[in-house]
């Protein structure tokens, strides 16, 4: 009995990389019992930073080592996207410090207990059904980004520059600022016309297609002149954004006065 529990405990030792965490489903499909998991943790082998979770370490938890183990050991369909992929990418200095968020994106709801982490950030999922309904049969490739962790290197999913604009722009106007995201656009002369023009003529939302365009005229970057723009649904008729903004007459939707419109 000795011997098979130690050898269990060997096993774990294998498939639970050091720092990493997991949740009672994943131990138990593993073959870990609640009554194993409490021996466990009663020893000290086990550490459990919040109700029904896991983990090998009591060091101290970051973000990303939440969002590996739910991409790298738990398998789920989650991608860093939106305004966090943004700033890992590199765009940090055209946002506004906040209280951390992890804008998580995919078809498959985050798990509850996110929120139960000995975290100073914010887990936020979104349904990526929603701008992206494609995503259900045809997942994004996403892009890795190597973060070491574990004493091995792991890679993170992020949306690409290109798709977490279109993430960004969809919390305009209650969760963003038009005036943070216009420089942030301005920033953005790098971006890859084929790939927009995919993203485009997949995305769902009508708001978000309409202001990627306003936003993309009024900077005029060479990767603007390389889209086409007959291919992407934009919809009928106007959409009021901003109380008290003034209509852009292109694509119909009204603007803080001071970025245009009429």
């Amino acid at each position: 009995m000795a011997t098979r529990f130690e050898g269990k405990l060997n096993q774990l030792q294998q498939k639970l990389p050091d720092g990493l965490l997991v949740d009672a489903a994943w131990l138990e499909d593993q073959g870990y019992s609640s009554a194993l998991r409490s021996q466990y943790v009663r020893a000290g082998w086990l550490h459990s930073p919040a109700r029904r979770v896991y983990r090998r370490s009591q060091s101290p938890l970051t973000w990303e080592q939440v969002v590996i183990s739910l991409q790298y050991l738990m398998d789920l369909p989650l991608t860093v996207g939106g305004r966090t992929a943004l700033e890992e990418l590199g765009y940090a200095h055209y946002l506004s410090a906040r209280m951390r968020e992890v804008h998580l994106y995919g078809p498959t709801r985050a798990p509850t207990w996110l929120a139960d982490l000995p975290l100073d950030i914010d887990f936020q999922w979104h349904n990526s059904l929603r701008l992206f309904p494609s995503d259900a049969d045809a997942p994004p490739a996403p892009q890795p980004v190597m973060y070491s962790a574990a004493g091995m290197s792991l890679p993170i999913r992020y949306s690409s520059k290109e798709r977490a604009l279109l993430e960004l722009l969809d919390e305009l106007p209650h969760r963003e600022s038009f005036h943070q995201v216009d420089m942030l656009m301005e920033g953005m002369t790098d971006l890859s016309p084929r790939r927009l023009q995919t993203l485009l003529e997949a995305c769902a939302s009508v708001k978000v297609k309409r202001l990627f365009f306003f936003f993309a005229d009024r900077h005029r970057h060479a990767w603007r002149s390389r889209l086409d723009m007959e291919r992407v649904d934009l919809g009928a008729g106007k959409r009021v954004l901003v109380k008290g903004g003034k209509l852009d007459p292109t694509y119909q939707i009204t603007v803080p006065s001071d970025l245009g419109g009429q």
